[in-house]
């Protein structure tokens, strides 16, 4: 009879390393280091934008927080201000960069919004761009934002403005 060969090897026998396994776990790690160590330089970064120069002449206050319910069934929240211009152009267009923090005093949310002009002199409030309402330079205007959705996580006080663009003739 002839010897039957088995290409099972025997549980006694030494196996091989399994090399490949390890050259891909030691990959996996070094892109996750590599990944955390970049996220942590990028988040040192200033990321913050520039503010406009005219900016300086523009005086934010008087700031009201009310929220509303719209025709879906879901909050609309207003942010209302009066703004002064103090420079010496017409204003026709602000954009804001809006910053909401939670009760840690961590940022939530932050987006740029363009501040409308609240023109109340009909039945109801209207708001237009101020390039249909410019503001002249010594006069103040009342201004609105709306927001549909602010983060959940949001400490419902006062979030920052900053003017970050101001469009003048």
């Amino acid at each position: 009879m002839g010897t039957f060969m088995s290409s099972q090897p025997h549980p006694d026998e030494e196996r091989g390393f399994p090399w490949p396994i390890l050259v891909g776990v030691l990959a996996v790690l070094v892109a996750i280091g590599t990944m955390v160590l970049l996220s942590q330089r990028n988040s040192g970064a200033n990321t913050e934008l520039p503010t406009d120069p005219y900016a300086e002449n523009l005086s934010l206050g008087q700031l009201q927080l009310s929220t509303a319910e719209n025709f879906v069934g879901g909050a609309v929240t207003y942010i209302d201000g009066k703004i002064i211009n103090n420079g010496e152009k017409v204003v026709t267009g602000i954009t804001a960069e809006v910053t909401f923090r939670n009760s840690l005093g961590e940022v939530v949310q932050k987006e740029q919004q363009q501040l409308k002009v609240l023109h109340t002199s009909g039945p109801y409030p209207d708001i237009v761009g101020f390039d249909k309402m410019p503001l002249p330079p010594g006069q103040t205007a009342t201004w609105r934002t709306t927001w549909e959705h602010i983060s959940s996580d949001w400490n419902r006080g006062y979030p920052e403005l900053r003017i970050v663009k101001v469009n003048t003739r």
